[in-house]
Order: C-alpha cells, then sequence, then structure tokens
C-alpha cells in the first residue's frame, strides 16, 4: 500500500482478514474482542456447543462427546456434590464453557502454549454471556472452585468412560470419580448426536431459568 493509501483502499480480502467478529444464525454479529451481551442468544450457544467435540474427537461412539453434553454432565456431577446449591449457581455450571461456540474447545496442553491471549478472550466472552442470562459478569472465588472441581469430576469419567485413560492416570491428572449413579452415568457418558444435544441443552438451560 502506498502511503496515500488509505485502509478503505485496500482490497476487500484484505479488509475481511482483519475482521474480529463472527455471524451467527440467528443473525448477530458477535464481536470477539468486545462482546456485547445484546448479541448473545442461547440458541446460538446451544447450536454451536452441540457441534464441538470434546477431548479433540479422541472419544468412543457413533458421535463426538461435545461441549454441550460436557456441560450438562458438569452440572449434573455439582448438584450431587452441592445438592442444595442455588439454582443460579448451577445455571453458572451448565454456562461455564459457554465461550466455546465462538471459540472451539481447545485441549488444555494446547491452551498452555498459547498462553494469556486465549484466556483474556474466553473471560471476555463468558462475561458477556454472564450479563445476558443474569449472572454476575466475575462469578465469587468460591463459585469458580465448586464449578472447576465439577469440571474436573466430569473430565475424569469422560476420560475413563470414552477417551481411553487409566482410572489410575485420570485420577492424577483431573482427580477422584465424583460417584454419579450408574443411570446418570449411563444417560450423559453416552454420546448424543448433535441435535439431541442440542434440544437437551435448551431444555436445561430452561428449566434453570424457570
Amino acid at each position: 500500500m502506498s502511503a496515500n493509501q488509505t485502509s478503505a483502499d485496500k482490497p476487500a480480502q484484505a479488509r475481511d482478514q482483519a475482521r474480529a467478529w463472527q455471524r451467527m444464525l440467528s443473525g448477530r454479529r458477535l464481536d470477539l474482542l468486545d462482546p456485547s451481551p445484546l448479541d448473545v442468544e442461547i440458541a446460538d450457544i446451544a447450536h454451536g456447543l452441540a457441534r464441538v467435540a470434546r477431548w479433540n474427537g479422541q472419544t468412543i461412539g457413533a458421535h463426538i462427546f461435545s461441549v454441550a453434553q460436557h456441560t450438562l454432565l458438569v452440572e449434573a456431577v455439582m448438584r450431587a456434590e452441592n445438592p442444595n446449591i442455588d439454582v443460579r449457581l448451577r445455571l453458572a455450571a451448565l454456562l461455564h464453557d459457554a465461550p466455546e461456540y465462538v471459540i472451539g474447545d481447545m485441549i488444555s496442553p494446547f491452551k498452555a502454549v498459547l498462553g494469556g491471549d486465549y484466556k483474556v478472550v474466553e473471560k471476555r466472552l463468558l462475561a458477556a454471556i454472564h450479563v445476558r442470562f443474569g449472572l454476575p459478569p466475575q462469578l465469587p472465588a468460591e463459585t469458580e472452585r465448586q464449578i472447576k472441581a465439577a469440571d474436573r469430576g466430569a473430565a475424569y469419567l469422560e476420560a475413563t468412560e470414552l477417551a481411553g485413560f487409566s482410572k489410575e492416570e485420570a485420577k492424577r491428572l483431573f482427580g477422584p470419580d465424583p460417584g454419579l449413579p450408574d443411570t446418570v452415568m449411563g444417560d450423559y457418558l453416552t454420546p448424543w448426536s448433535a441435535a439431541k444435544a442440542e434440544k437437551r441443552f435448551l431444555a436445561r438451560f430452561k428449566a434453570l431459568q424457570a
């Protein structure tokens, strides 16, 4: 580009490469760097999370084990570990990985390679999602601890039941078995189709908001 050429004079392809927003099926345009709660729709979240694979797709079954199904499992573990916990905090558990409908699910080793920039984008998105659905932008430290514990419990179950980890290895990486009833495990640890995961996620969200 010459010294007198403005950004408006750049080829359209070059301008498109610089955009930091994504168009959703709802028609919303979500800015990844400065997300607005007004551009967050639960239908977009459910649709996206139902099509994002946990464990980079390295799980058994006819379908991927989706992030949508994972979040339902996390909320189930949290309920089992904290039976009297407030329903709003259970909603926070359901939404804990909601930013992944935009940025995808990256395994922890790759997040460590990327460093802090990934976490900054993720936190901004989660704060916008929280505000959209009546939660505080930043959760109390104790709530975050409870969600993280449930997340690790779900990871243990997924690792041993779906991703080929031994129980000893999973316990070392994620902590102990959360001890869910077999009936719950049989449901949540059988990978669902994307359509079923989307429907179940939306139904649970609506139940928690009611």
